[in-house]
């Protein structure tokens, strides 16, 4: 299906709407059949196929995250795929995206973008973003912000500053150009999220030591310990809990549903090491906090090319077991704890698991560059802030 077609003008010029143009150079197709969403998928593989930062996302999951009747999030989201065609070959792709609860919650009327990417082509970049608004016009929406997609432990914000630097398979990784082409077509900053590169210390600090000693005696904290995945489940629902509470005040964020949680449950459970899941109990057994690390899979996934067969559960596997670096999903501490100690006891042992594996190097996730709270984490730690990234945002004309 033909969605918009455009004549390749100055971007300021061009103008858009729902009828076929005459000998058009650009089109943009909305995503109706299974080998278009295969195609939407496997663009930015294609794309960045000779760069050695780039990390693509596990295409088994995608299908999963793109399909109505599979992801729970449609039950507050809607979207549109777009692919964008220049003499008939896909030179970008988009996904458009409405979160209802998020906009409920914001008080606003976003339009979002996500899994956007495209060529140096910034005609390119402004047909696949008018499609975007043009829907979310249709909606009622007033601007439109990204990339940003169907709930935090969705990949956000578009990189700005590390484009040297290889992408984690929980982020997104883009050229240098993409926020170029946002800038100059009037997008503004609506947040930024800065990343870690943390040395993993071969003695544990000795301010953690003494937080540590004083928290367990005063409140009776406790590391849970699992030799099996299935030992661990029955806390992985409440360690979810514990993630809505801990990042209810953060920018983009809704509580993720049960079906949701069940969603990541099954993709994640695989993917991660027993050695590096840190459940926290209070003396009354009750879960008060969660850490999810776990070894890097950025190569196996990126070697791979986002497929699991035919070789890519072999090389999950190996790295699992021998990866050198550490990525930090996230660290969840129920609010009314915040303030004691919980998370000194999930680093410690998060330090005695990374020196047991040989592990010297750690890498945080996207944390908002406002949140000082996570970033005090850091204090004890040699770091250097290696990436930014952000959500733009523009009003819609």
């Amino acid at each position: 299906m033909i969605y918009y077609t455009y004549p390749t003008k100055n971007p300021a010029s061009i103008s858009i709407g729902l009828e076929e143009r005459t000998t058009p150079l650009i089109t943009i197709h909305e995503v109706s059949t299974k080998r278009q969403l295969r195609q939407f998928i496997d663009f930015p593989v294609k794309l960045y196929k000779n760069n050695k930062q780039f990390v693509p996302s596990l295409a088994i999951d995608e299908a999963i995250n793109l399909n109505p009747k599979k992801n729970p999030a449609y039950q507050y989201c809607e979207t549109k795929l777009f692919l964008a065609y220049k003499d008939k070959k896909i030179v970008g792709r988009a996904c458009a995206l409405i979160n209802h609860a998020h906009n409920e919650k914001a008080g606003v009327l976003d339009v979002r973008f996500n899994r956007f990417d495209m060529i140096d082509d910034i005609t390119v970049t402004q047909a696949l973003l008018d499609a975007v608004e043009a829907w979310g016009k249709e909606k009622g929406m007033m601007a439109i912000v990204g990339p940003i997609g169907f709930c935090d432990l969705d990949k956000e914000g578009m990189l700005v500053e590390g484009f040297e630097e290889k992408n984690l398979f929980i982020t997104y990784y883009n050229h240098p150009y993409y926020p170029a082409h946002l800038e100059q077509l009037g997008f503004i900053k609506e947040v930024d999220w800065v990343e870690y590169q943390i040395t993993v210390p071969d003695i544990i600090p000795d301010r953690l030591l003494r937080l540590s000693e004083i928290t367990q005696k005063r409140y009776g904290f406790k590391i849970m310990k699992f030799r099996t995945k299935k030992q661990m489940l029955p806390y992985a629902k409440q360690a979810f809990v514990i993630y809505n509470d801990a990042f209810a005040p953060l920018y983009g964020t809704v509580p993720l549903t049960e079906p949701q949680i069940d969603m990541y449950i099954k993709q994640f459970i695989l993917l991660v090491s027993l050695d590096y899941i840190f459940i926290v109990q209070n003396k009354l057994d009750e879960v008060v906090g969660v850490g999810i690390l776990a070894p890097s899979l950025a190569d196996a996934i990126r070697d791979s090319k986002g497929r699991l067969f035919p070789l890519g559960w072999l090389r999950i596997l190996i790295a699992l077991r021998k990866a050198k670096v550490l990525d930090m999903y996230f660290i969840a501490v129920k609010p009314e704890y915040q303030l004691q100690g919980v998370s000194a006891l999930i680093l410690i042992e998060g330090i005695k698991a990374a020196n047991k594996n040989g592990i010297k190097l750690a890498e945080t996730g996207p944390e908002l560059e406002t949140n000082i709270k996570v970033q005090g984490l850091w204090s004890e730690f040699e770091t250097r802030r290696y990436k930014r990234r952000r959500v733009y945002h523009k009003p819609i004309r």
